[in-house]
């Protein structure tokens, strides 16, 4: 049996190593999909433990996604990245439990077809010169139907969580795969998981190139038509959410901590570089009044900070 998200005895509990914890599982279970007669009790279980661990805290589980980029391989921490931002944008719709839980299973598996090859296609494809053959690019391009045949032959018998990973590269004009299917024709979950899908890749660094700035990733789900969606991931995730490197107009350096409590606020920042760039010894903590006092999003080394997260989000960030 899987053990869930607890804390070991003596332990306090903490998001970063629950997330950890369920990333090392998810690798265990889609490892051994073939083999399984019947996977939907523990890929169902890793899905209630994401979701408890997210409501655990969901400021440190966005931070997680933007800092805890080196534990595991790519392929799976991009599922649980994504079905992160899937249960946080989620919650913010008030969706409906039983259909949260299917997207965020759906996220988590979502790729389980192609996992072997994900890494190869991810570093190839960026190389001058180095196309996909016509036999990888099918690949690609079918995985989702493939992921769904996989699932439905280990047992998965929910057709929510079916529809979303089956339509998670559907797009509105018709120009996704594996079915062109119009707007109209998507299920909103797996519209869900598209947009959690691709923002997470925006922000997540590759051996072959930087990761974007959150900002700069959220400008870039602008093309989504379905308005609802792209305000509650403006809501609900933010220009820049937890995790944040910054700068700040008066030139002090740190670290986006928590969103803002109401609309119109500004995030809660950690500097901890002042304005002449020295360190501080100490982080220094405030809500700023609105999102203008953010001069720009920073990546790590034009930030030059390097931290634990547990020192800026105590227990909850403790490894």
């Amino acid at each position: 049996m899987d053990a869930g998200p607890a804390s070991m005895p003596g332990t306090e509990a903490s998001v970063l190593r629950a997330l950890d914890a369920l990333a090392g599982r998810l690798a265990h279970q889609l490892a051994h999909l073939d083999d399984a007669r019947e996977a939907g009790p523990g890929l169902r279980a890793l899905a209630a433990d994401l979701l408890h661990t997210v409501d655990m805290g969901q400021d440190v589980a966005l931070a997680c996604v933007l800092l805890n980029q080196i534990g595991g391989t790519y392929p799976i921490r991009h599922c649980v990245e994504t079905a992160i931002v899937v249960a946080v944008v989620g919650r913010g719709l008030v969706l409906p439990d039983a259909t949260l839980a299917a997207v965020a299973a759906a996220a988590l598996t979502m790729n389980c077809a192609m996992l072997d090859a994900h890494d190869d296609f991810n570093r190839r494809v960026a190389l001058p010169g180095v196309l996909l053959s016509g036999d990888e690019r099918a690949r690609l391009r079918s995985h989702p139907e493939d992921s769904a045949r996989t699932l439905a032959c280990a047992g998965i018998g929910d057709e929510e969580w079916l529809a979303c990973v089956l339509h998670h590269h559907e797009d509105d004009d018709g120009s996704g795969y594996p079915h062109g299917l119009p707007g109209h024709e998507i299920p909103r979950g797996a519209r869900l998981l598209r947009l959690a899908d691709r923002y997470c890749a925006r922000v997540s660094a590759r051996n072959y190139r930087r990761a974007l700035a959150p900002d700069v990733a959220l400008a870039e789900l602008h093309a989504e038509h379905d308005p609802v969606l792209r305000e509650a991931f403006h809501r609900h995730v933010g220009r820049y959410p937890p995790g944040t490197l910054v700068q700040l107009t008066d030139g002090g350096i740190g670290v986006v901590t928590y969103r803002p409590a109401i609309a119109g606020e500004g995030p809660e920042v950690a500097c901890l570089r002042d304005a002449d760039g020295q360190a501080l010894a100490m982080p220094r903590v405030h809500r700023l009044a609105s999102e203008d006092a953010i001069a720009r999003a920073l990546t790590e080394d034009e930030a030059e900070l390097r931290f634990a997260m547990k020192a800026i989000w105590g227990s909850l960030a403790a490894r």
